[in-house]
């Protein structure tokens, strides 16, 4: 069952991180390394039609193959169409997937309404320039004719008279007389949104001002937040410009296929199941670690780093089930400050620390861009090169980062110390691998073991708790 590790996604080129070169050598390169797929692990993992032999061939013609059944009728040749997009789509198995699904749409509404006016608005979160960088990369401005540009949450705003009241889109969101939501279903922050509500949740964020988009991250938390971007579609506002949605299906092993519907709740309902059914095992799994050492190895920034199609942020809350919505009272969150006092501390009762399988992180390549600071406080961290510690260092975002963590010349002497240091040899690479997971054979030992039983548990206990709470049935 174990293999060879892996490759690693490739370093970017971006602001947001070290030049490529400077990344001397890969986690997965390190001795003692194997991987597992996800497959190898779960009989019933679902095929994937990317990556596969057909390449991202097969993403245009799932895409088209979707696209084709909704209806377009309400776009005339003469209207503006705006696409939406979101910049965690271009993090997924090396951004192509997803860039090829937005080229697609496009593609298929000139051909289907005869509108030519198409413009692409790309959202980000904190780092402002980002889905910049992506319109370039995959050459999405020469797609949209000129017309693709990134949008951020400081924008100039819109105000959208909700039945909460006024709350605020970015203006170039809907400035077109019809908008297109491309999104995917990998779940991601799923300690913000908790699988609910998980394909509306872009228009309180990746499409709203930051003063809407804040309740989130610092004034709702969990759960709480989620009435606000629910409020938002269902304003007339947006639902008199909404055509429809296109979905990347994603499970931790790769892309599954292409959804599009005209009910946007149709197909919430649908990668509400899919995603717990994706990734309900492989987040269960990775709660039965009992100790390991993490490397961060993924061009991303820290909370975002993948490994099995989970993110690092996600695995820094195994400690409990982030599906149960039983769970999660008083609110938890273990990325954001929101909840901790300055000496580390919750604010309240019942917020649980970070998962303490956790030992310690070498970080051999992560982003900064993203408040990240709160985890080498909490977990001791090992930053792999001055130049990497000095992009953290001048980051605004993450001035204290290296105040609690340390430097190491190279990728050797960062794990020799960790092995040391945190008296394990399990081992978890948070890099990206397509299909699986890169490990030390040590924790790919401990991994192969828990499997059955937490498939078994999943399937007979689990998974009809998390659909009955939410309402949702097979």
């Amino acid at each position: 069952m174990m293999r060879k590790p892996i490759t690693p996604m490739a370093p970017r080129a971006s602001q947001y991180g070290i030049a490529p070169e400077l990344v001397k050598k890969r986690m997965a390169e390190y001795p003692e390394m194997t991987s597992l797929l996800i497959k190898d692990l779960f009989e019933d993992t679902p095929d994937v039609i990317y990556p596969s032999e057909n390449g991202i061939a097969a993403i245009r013609q799932a895409a088209e193959a979707a696209l084709r059944k909704v209806d377009m009728s309400m776009i005339k040749p003469g209207d503006s169409v705006n696409v939406l997009a979101s910049h965690h789509g271009f993090t997924l198995l090396g951004g192509e997937p997803y860039a090829e699904l937005l080229r697609a749409v496009r593609d298929i509404i000139a051909e289907r309404t005869g509108a030519s006016d198409i413009r692409l608005r790309a959202g980000v979160g904190l780092r402002f320039r980002e889905t910049e960088e992506y319109i370039k990369r995959y050459g999405l401005d020469e797609h949209y004719k000129g017309k693709a540009r990134g949008i951020a949450p400081i924008d100039e705003g819109v105000a959208i008279q909700t039945e909460i009241g006024t709350l605020y889109g970015i203006k170039a969101v809907y400035d077109a007389d019809w908008i297109v939501h491309v999104h995917n279903s990998d779940v991601r922050e799923v300690h913000f949104h908790r699988q609910v509500d998980r394909a509306v949740k872009p228009f309180g964020m990746s499409y709203a001002r930051i003063e809407t988009r804040s309740t989130y991250h610092w004034n709702m938390g969990p759960r709480g937040a989620n009435f606000t971007a629910r409020a938002i579609f269902e304003s007339e506002f947006v639902k008199n410009k909404f055509a429809f949605a296109a979905f990347l299906n994603m499970s931790p092993s790769g892309v599954v296929g292409v959804s599009a519907e005209n009910d946007l709740y149709v197909l919430n309902d649908q990668i509400t199941v899919e995603g717990l059914k994706y990734y309900g095992k492989i987040m269960t799994l990775l709660g039965e670690i009992d100790e390991c050492i993490v490397g961060l190895d993924f061009p991303c920034p820290v909370p975002y780093v993948f490994a099995a199609g989970v993110i690092y942020a996600n695995f820094a809350g195994a400690n409990q089930d982030l599906f149960d919505l039983d769970k999660g009272l008083p609110p938890y969150t273990w990325y954001t400050e929101a909840f901790y006092r300055k000496d580390g501390k919750p604010l309240i009762d019942g917020v649980l620390p970070v998962n303490p399988a956790i030992k310690m992180v070498v970080h051999n390549y992560a982003w900064g861009g993203y408040p990240s600071a709160f985890f080498s406080e909490h977990v001791p961290t090992i930053v792999v090169g001055q130049e990497q510690a000095d992009l953290f260092n001048s980051d605004p975002q993450n001035l204290s980062y290296m105040k609690y963590a340390v430097v190491a010349n190279e990728l050797d002497e960062a794990m020799h110390f960790a092995y040391k240091a945190a008296k394990t040899d399990k081992v978890i690479i948070f890099d990206g691998a397509m299909g699986g997971i890169n490990v030390s054979k040590s924790l790919a030992e401990l991994l192969i073991r828990k499997a059955p039983e937490v498939s078994a548990r999943v399937d007979q206990e689990l998974m009809p708790k998390w659909l009955k709470q939410r309402g949702v049935s097979l």
